[in-house]
């Protein structure tokens, strides 16, 4: 039995939901994004989500809170929004932005400059004694993802001394170094 896909979803007020041929369309004040499903049955009642599986099959079950979770996703997107914060930890690491090119400068013999998709906004914070912030936000929970581990993909933190690109409030293992 699924226990995530059996609780239903609220739907905020200025969220609108649009079920189609397999498709779900959902609206709201940041944006509209769209998801096909398959093998499951999405119902809106009472300002609410229902999502319903045919028969109890492995695959069934796994699919009914997959797309339980996805239309939570949506919903929480497009009223609120997602956002991902990196920090670069490193001497001389600096990261830039104008408008939707986001340079970083990660101690190669070149900056790497990234051009990130509209729906992305980007910021970042640059602090004296403190280290440089990229800060990510979406209305869409994936992409905000995704472009996060793209960037943090080009320097991750190493374990001995953590420098790289961490996620803010990342736990890093550390190692000890050289016994003396």
């Amino acid at each position: 039995m699924s226990r995530i896909g059996n609780n239903p979803v609220a739907i905020p007020e200025g969220v609108t939901i649009d079920v189609k041929d397999n498709v779900v369309t959902v609206k709201g004040k940041l944006g509209e994004l769209k998801q096909e499903f398959s093998n499951v049955t999405i119902k809106v009642e009472d300002g609410n989500i229902l999502v319903t599986r045919p028969s109890d099959s492995k695959e069934d079950k796994a699919k009914h809170g997959l797309y339980r979770a996805l239309m939570f996703n949506m919903i929480e997107g497009v009223s609120k929004g997602w956002s991902k914060e990196l920090e670069l930890v490193g001497v001389g690491y600096r990261a830039s932005h104008q408008g939707q090119r986001l340079d970083l400068a990660l101690g190669f013999s070149h900056n790497i400059v990234l051009n990130l998709a509209p729906e992305v906004k980007v910021e970042t914070v640059s602090e004296k004694g403190k280290n440089p912030i990229v800060k990510l936000s979406s209305f869409d929970k994936q992409l905000v993802g995704q472009v996060a581990a793209k960037i943090r993909s080009y320097r991750k933190p190493e374990p001995y001394k953590g420098k790289g690109i961490k996620f803010v409030g990342e736990e890093l293992r550390r190692k000890a170094g050289k016994s003396a």
